[in-house]
């Protein structure tokens, strides 16, 4: 199943009754809709274009077309023979380095799909104007969250990772309409880090999230969203394809800030780099 139809299927217990009957519909015939109108495909699901409407921006998408144009080249994917592999007793050591690249090769194609053009380059922008840049994440999107630190900091940004809850709230309490903050949460539903975001949005700063497809509370409240593929069923056990897929966008916008500002980010990239190799080798390391 596509990232999106999974995002679907996890939500409709949730949905309103015209909203259920338009997931049913979609969930049933996928390759059907990706060929229709909006007005065809109201019709066909017995509902109306401004459910149709709702229904896709309640997934975060820019209305219907934005949401047909995503759903195609995730089903184009579906023919892949890359599948999402759990981990099995006993399994061959050949068949689990197999199995582990076919899953962070399939969680990035998936990722790369999800990545939303406009919501990258207003992240982007927001990023690189940053007076400062806060990152937020528990656990292993913690992990990710430092990753995104060690970047920042080489380009001279004035940014820190924040994994213990009480420290999230203490620097958003403190930032202003002039920083940023990333918030990052695979499954979108993270207390502390919902927390977090939403002290940060009060005092006026400009919040990013990052999570897996869908709608989800972290989501709902950030100005820009991006969005990571959400089909690890089974390969909980470390969050290995999810911490892949969060990292891939993290590089995407690393790569895409020092871009924008190339002048000013490669020089300080360059000083950081001649820097870490003098004193690595004036200590014999």
């Amino acid at each position: 199943m596509s990232s999106i139809l999974h995002a679907i299927e996890q939500r409709h217990d949730q949905f309103h009754q015209q909203e259920s009957k338009l997931a049913a519909y979609i969930l049933q015939f996928p390759s059907n809709v990706i060929n229709m109108g909006i007005t065809e495909l109201a019709e066909q699901s017995g509902t109306s274009a401004a459910t149709v409407t709702r229904f896709c921006k309640s997934f975060h998408f820019r209305g219907f077309p934005d949401f047909k144009t995503k759903l195609a080249a995730d089903l184009a994917q579906q023919t892949s023979p890359l599948t999402y592999q759990d981990i099995i007793a006993g399994n061959p050591l050949a068949d689990i380095v197999k199995a582990i690249e076919a899953n962070h090769l399939r969680s990035i194609a998936d990722t790369t799909r999800l990545l939303d053009i406009p919501s990258l380059t207003r992240a982007v922008a927001a990023l690189n104007g940053a007076r400062q840049i806060d990152l937020y994440g528990v656990a292993t999107s913690g992990i990710v969250a430092l990753d995104f630190y060690q970047k920042l900091i080489r380009i001279g940004k004035r940014a820190t990772a924040f994994q213990d809850p009480h420290m999230q709230i203490t620097s958003a309490a403190n930032l202003t309409e002039e920083d940023v903050v990333v918030a990052i949460s695979y499954s979108g539903e993270t207390p502390e880090t919902i927390e977090a975001l939403q002290c940060a949005k009060e005092r006026g700063a400009t919040t990013i999230s990052l999570s897996k497809v869908g709608s989800s509370r972290l989501a709902e409240l950030a100005d820009i969203n991006l969005f990571a593929s959400s089909l690890e069923e089974g390969m909980r056990r470390g969050d290995m394809a999810s911490r892949i897929a969060q990292l891939h966008v993290i590089d995407t916008l690393f790569a895409a800030m020092v871009s924008e500002a190339f002048d000013d980010h490669i020089p300080m990239l360059e000083q950081s780099y001649r820097m870490v190799r003098k004193y690595r080798k004036d200590k014999g390391r």
